[in-house]
Order: structure tokens, then C-alpha cells, then sequence
């Protein structure tokens, strides 16, 4: 009688299931969380949450969460054991292979949970350092790392979109309707008060609906955007003031960008020359101007690196940087590093040695686009076990195949999770982890994300589910167990964020003090040479670091590899593009699909396809289709829309299994800069089912 007497508790806290952190009210009743609304007063989201937010009770509550570890049997089915056995296990084998092949033949991987959870990333580094093993791996290797490394050999620093105070925004391969809603929520209202919106992108949007629509050819943004800076610098619209007190290098692109006349781009792109001319102006001739660009469209492919310096390179040249409504810097906030050095370069640094130095010297990342391979080979080393935390490789990957293959060789894969992923099912160990609602943690990537130096909790709300541990005390119990449980002296949640936070003078008392969240420093605005970290002080167009590095000082167009330019046999088969990557608001990435709730919003794989297009290939609207490329195959319902560019074939990642359109790429052809690989731009062919 007194339980069902209890009353609703509200708590402030934030919902992690994605990078944006919005903040929520949480009601919790009887132990468990029962109700998610959004929090007004959270200063980056201001109320707004998605329908995963809306039905994190659905997810944290799931009757298919992972309770207890798990270690598979030789007959393949997997047995319940106890934490100490599950544990004792996977350290007895760690230190088996340590003594057979050393300490790098154990490699561990984070992925987008752990970029978002500062304390799975921080713990599982510190694990690898103390082990020993230089193999760690992020899901910066495929995402978001690219637009750094481009400003910081642009400025010296990461500035961000400062949406807020802009008079004209670029969408540029972006739809935040989809990926980001709080920020999609904000544009929709600015739009009514009065902001223009450019969005460039093979699909109209919504948000392209309210403003002005380029459909540009996927993989060709590059061309683009230096046939725009070539608008701008031929009719005297640049910021001549900005670009002769705070630049380095623009001569050299003024003649760079001769070869990129709207007349020879526009072909290139498959728009028209008119609306060149007309967004150059338009974006060269607002007061406020900003670029918000996608990760899919933008980073992975072979010339992502160059594209994003393309953008830098925009907003550059128009003063919009460090100016309100354009491009900022933003403080970001100073936590203790967890990070043990080690001896020895990662998988992936002698190929990629921009990408390797740009993580710094105490934790060197590898590119996990050449672990595969490494797995499969044994050359020039053996890798037998990997940690899995935070991710699903196997779904989120290219070329899944292809990492099927590879993990079923491994001699050790240990996973950490809430529900039973393609990863898991193929792990030899699946430790069940506690989801945000039943740990302390901390949301703080706001900086980073939208411009916003802010910081909160996120709070305990619930007792753990089942026998569910957070996935830094695995880490710490694991230390234990091999004989460096020094390095890892922390008991509880509190203790940890505690320690985090300590070079920021914040503290979790002070945090749960203000619950909605904090401000932890100010944005500034106005240009500070003091603040380009590049080596001439300026912001470099033209990069005499990336030319000593031996890559090209100015970004240039690359045609995508499978492209027609590039591979017209190939395109004789494989005559359309295909792009994968289309964000729907149900899901993040290949997560969620396993809540009823939300799969009733979106219940299967779709593919967009012009109604043009549709009719060559005999395909009808509501049909089940064929995606084929070199690669392999599969099924999607076709939803034959206008609104997709003809020629274009558009599919949803995410899916598990013989649904996922990372079956459908490939690893082989990668970004030199970064190694990123191409995921999307890929020819494919279209055939009912």
C-alpha cells in the first residue's frame, strides 16, 4: 500500500541517447522512470526532445535489456555466469594473448555512446594504457574528427555555428529535423522571424521547403564550394579588410580557384550555374552568415578532409569568423585526463600520420578502418581480442562483411552493452552496462556541438537494472583483476565525476545545486590573434603545415571513386548513386529499433527514389526493391518522392543484419588525410524485389 501511495519525484537531468544531451524532466515513481517531458530552462535544448527522449522510459525499462553477464558456450549459445567468473575469464585471456603476441595484439574500441559518455572513452583509454597496448580505437575514426582537424590547420582552433545570431544559414548535407531537433526546433522559429535558409543537400528537407533548395549532386560539395569562393573573390564580395589584417595565403587561392568557374561546376554538381551565382551572393552579401554542415555528406568520403576545409575557407574569407552569427570559438570545459602514455603507434599511424598526431602524444588513436584487414591477415601483426564499449561496429561500420568476418576470428571479443546488438551476438563475452538513468555522469559536449560553453549532470534516477555495472567499473574491475587495479582507485559514480571535474573548479555538489545546468565560461566574440593557434598566428588558407606534410596546401575537388569520372565500366552496371546515411528522428544511428514504441514510427528500411527515376527502372511506390552495388545486396520499401534528386537512391543506416547498408560499402578507398571511408557517393543499381 505505501509503495503505490509513493509520489512522482521530477528530477533535472538530461537524456544521453544521442549527442545532443537535451535537458529533460524525469519523473520517477516507485523505482522506476515513468514519464520524460523536456526541461524549459535548459539553457543549449530549451525544452525540446524527440520521440527517443519522449520514450526513454520504454528504453531504460526494456524487457530485452541485457541483467546478467553472459560468456557463449563451444555449442554457441550463451550461458549466465556470475560477474567474478565473466571477469576472471576475460582477464585470464587478456593476459593469455599478452604473453603469446604482446600487449597490441588487444585493441579497444568506443563508439558513439562513448563519445558522449565522457567516463566509458576515459575509462576504457585508461584500461589500454595501464594493459599497454597503443591499439585503441573511437568513433572519431569515421565521424566528426575530420571538421576538426580542417579548422584547426584553418584556425588553429574548433569554432562552431553560432546559428543564434545569423541573418543566413547554409544547411549545407544537414537536416536537423532528423539528426538534431533542438536545433531544428530553433531554425523552424527563426525562419518565421525572418532568417534566410540556404540548404544544399540531393533531398528537399523540410527545412529546405522553407527556404532556398540546391540539389546538389552527391559527393561533388567540394566543387561547390570553391566554385562559390571563386564567385566571391572575382566580384570583389569577400571581407577585404578581414582577409588582409587576419589571413595568410589568399593570392594563392585567388588563382586557385580560377579552375572553378559556376560555368565548369555547375555541370559537375547537376545544378544550375544561375543559383551559383545567386547563394555566392546571397551568402557573401549577408551581415551574419554561417555553414552548419552534415557528418554523413560531408566527412566520409575520400575528399572529406579538403571539403570541410572548403567551409573553413568560406566563412573565412566573408569575416564571418569569431563574429556573432557565424563561425566562434567556444571554450571547452577542462577535465582531468585519464590517460596512461604508451609505447608503440597504433593500427593505422604510419598511414595516416595527420590523424594519429592530431589525438597528441598521450593517447594516439589508430583508424579502425584498417583493423579489419589487420584481423584478417595478421600482418604486420596479429590482433586477437578487442573490448567493445559504446558501440555495435558490426551495424555502424563499412563493409560489415567484411567485420563479420574478422571479429568471427578473433580469439576474444568482449562486449559491453544494454541490449544484445550484431557485435554482441558474436562476442565470446557480453557484459550487461548500466544505461545514463542508472549511474552518475556528466553532459558537458554543448561547446562542441552547438557553441554553448555548458555544462550539467546527469543524474542517478534509477537503481540499476538487473546485475548492470556502468561500464568504467568494468574497466576498474578488470585493472583489478590484472594487477594494475592501482591505476584505478575510484568506488563509486560520484567519486569519478568528482575527479573529472576537479581543473574546472566545478564540483557535483555545486552541479546538483543547479540542476538545469551551468554556464562554465563566456563565449567571445571578436577577432584575438592571440587565440589562432596556427604558426603564422593567422588564419591560413593556404597551409604551409599541410604542404610540409605532403598534402595539398588548398583543398581541391575529388570525384568520389565510384563515380562516373572515375569508374565508367563500373557505372555501366551500378548507373545510380547511392547515399546511406538518412537520419530519421526514431532512431540514433543502429540503436532504439528494438523499442516497440518507436519502431511503430519507423517499421522498416526505406529507400527515397525520384518518381524519374522509379519509372526507368520499373519501380513502384510502396514496393520492396533490390539495392545492389559491387559489394552486395539489400532489401528496402521504395518511397518514391519528389523531393529526392533523380538518380539518387537514398537508404537509412543503422539496420542489423542482411538490412544494413554498411553491407553495401566498402573500406578499401579511404580519405588520405583522415582514413575515413567512403560510406556514401556509391554507384549502386535499383530492381524490385
Amino acid at each position: 500500500m505505501e509503495n503505490q501511495a509513493e509520489e512522482t519525484k521530477v528530477v533535472k537531468t538530461v537524456c544521453m541517447l544521442c549527442f545532443m544531451v537535451c535537458g529533460i524532466n524525469a519523473h520517477v515513481k516507485n523505482g522506476k522512470l515513468v514519464k520524460v517531458e523536456g526541461m524549459p530552462e535548459h539553457a543549449a535544448t530549451k525544452g525540446v526532445i524527440c520521440p527517443r527522449g519522449v520514450h526513454l522510459p520504454d528504453y531504460v525499462h526494456a524487457p530485452d535489456r541485457l541483467k546478467y553477464p553472459m560468456i557463449k558456450g563451444k555449442d554457441g549459445a550463451f550461458k549466465r555466469v556470475s560477474w567474478d567468473e565473466a571477469l576472471d575469464t576475460a582477464a585470464g585471456k587478456l593476459q593469455q594473448i599478452k604473453a603469446d603476441h604482446g600487449a597490441r595484439a588487444v585493441a579497444a574500441t568506443v563508439g558513439s555512446i562513448g563519445a558522449e559518455d565522457i567516463l566509458i572513452s576515459a575509462f576504457a583509454q585508461r584500461w589500454r594504457g595501464a594493459f599497454g597496448t597503443p591499439n585503441f580505437f573511437s568513433v572519431e575514426g569515421n565521424c566528426f574528427r575530420c571538421r576538426i582537424m580542417a579548422r584547426l590547420f584553418t584556425f588553429g582552433n574548433y569554432p562552431v555555428s553560432d546559428i543564434d545570431h545569423a541573418d543566413l544559414l547554409i544547411l549545407w548535407g544537414k537536416n536537423p529535423d532528423g539528426s538534431e531537433p533542438p536545433v531544428g526546433a530553433r531554425i523552424h522559429k527563426m525562419i518565421d522571424d525572418g532568417l534566410k535558409v540556404i540548404v544544399i543537400d540531393p533531398l528537399k528537407t523540410r527545412l529546405a521547403k522553407r527556404g532556398l533548395h540546391i540539389p546538389i549532386t552527391p559527393g561533388t560539395d567540394a566543387a561547390l564550394a570553391l566554385a562559390m569562393i571563386h564567385v566571391i573573390i572575382s566580384e570583389g564580395l569577400y571581407d577585404k579588410d578581414f582577409v588582409e589584417k587576419h589571413t595568410l595565403g589568399f593570392d594563392q587561392l585567388a588563382e586557385h580557384v580560377k579552375n572553378y568557374a559556376p560555368e565548369k561546376v555547375a555541370e559537375i554538381c547537376g545544378i544550375a550555374v544561375a543559383d551559383i551565382y545567386m547563394i555566392s551572393r546571397m551568402y557573401a552579401g549577408a551581415d551574419r552568415a554561417s555553414i552548419k554542415q552534415g557528418i554523413a555528406s560531408m566527412d566520409q568520403h575520400v575528399n572529406g578532409f579538403q571539403t570541410c576545409r572548403a567551409m573553413a575557407i568560406l566563412q573565412a574569407i566573408t569575416g564571418n569568423y569569431a563574429a556573432p552569427g557565424g563561425w566562434a570559438p567556444t571554450p571547452l570545459l577542462r577535465m582531468s585526463d585519464l590517460r596512461i602514455p604508451v609505447e608503440g603507434k597504433p593500427i593505422g599511424a604510419e598511414e595516416y600520420p595527420i590523424f594519429h598526431s592530431f589525438w597528441g602524444k598521450t593517447s594516439p588513436y589508430g583508424q579502425q578502418m584498417l583493423l579489419p584487414e589487420q584481423i584478417l591477415s595478421e600482418k604486420p601483426y596479429p590482433i586477437k581480442a578487442l573490448l567493445v564499449s559504446g558501440g555495435n561496429p558490426v551495424a555502424a561500420w563499412p563493409d560489415a562483411g567484411k567485420l563479420r568476418r574478422a571479429f568471427a576470428k578473433l580469439d576474444l571479443l568482449m562486449v559491453a552493452e544494454l541490449f544484445m546488438t550484431e557485435t554482441a551476438r558474436m562476442a565470446d563475452i557480453v557484459l550487461p552496462v548500466c544505461s545514463t538513468a542508472e549511474t552518475l555522469g556528466l553532459a558537458y559536449n554543448y561547446a562542441l556541438t552547438m557553441g554553448i560553453p555548458y555544462v550539467t549532470l546527469s543524474r542517478k534516477l534509477i537503481e540499476p537494472i538487473g546485475e548492470c555495472k556502468p561500464v568504467w567499473w568494468i574497466y576498474a574491475q578488470l585493472g583489478q583483476r590484472m594487477g594494475f587495479g592501482d591505476k584505478f582507485p575510484w568506488q563509486t559514480d560520484r567519486e569519478v565525476v568528482d575527479h573529472m571535474l576537479q581543473p574546472s573548479g566545478l564540483s557535483v555538489d555545486q552541479l546538483e545545486g543547479i540542476p538545469e545546468g551551468v554556464f562554465f565560461s563566456e563565449k567571445k566574440w571578436g577577432m584575438d590573434n592571440t587565440r589562432l593557434h596556427t604558426p603564422s598566428k593567422k588564419i591560413e588558407l593556404y597551409s604551409a603545415s599541410l604542404e610540409e606534410l605532403g598534402e595539398a596546401p588548398l583543398p581541391d575537388y575529388v570525384p568520389p571513386t565510384q563515380s562516373l569520372v572515375r569508374n565508367p565500366v563500373l557505372n555501366k552496371k551500378y548507373p545510380l548513386i547511392l547515399v546511406t546515411g538518412i537520419r530519421t528522428h526514431e532512431y540514433t544511428n543502429y540503436q532504439f529499433r528494438n523499442i516497440p514504441q518507436l519502431r511503430r514510427l519507423g517499421q522498416e528500411p526505406f529507400a527515397w527514389v525520384n518518381p524519374v527515376t522509379g519509372s526507368k527502372y520499373g519501380i513502384l511506390d510502396g514496393a520492396m526493391v533490390r539495392v545492389a552495388t559491387r559489394n552486395a545486396k539489400i532489401q528496402a520499401r521504395v518511397k518514391l518522392t519528389d523531393d529526392m534528386k533523380p538518380g539518387v537512391v537514398a537508404v537509412q543506416h543503422g539496420w542489423e543484419y542482411e538490412l544494413n547498408p554498411n553491407n553495401l560499402n566498402e573500406l578499401d578507398d579511404r580519405d588520405p588525410v583522415t582514413g575515413y571511408a567512403e560510406f556514401r557517393n556509391i554507384a549502386c543499381r535499383i530492381e524490385m524485389a
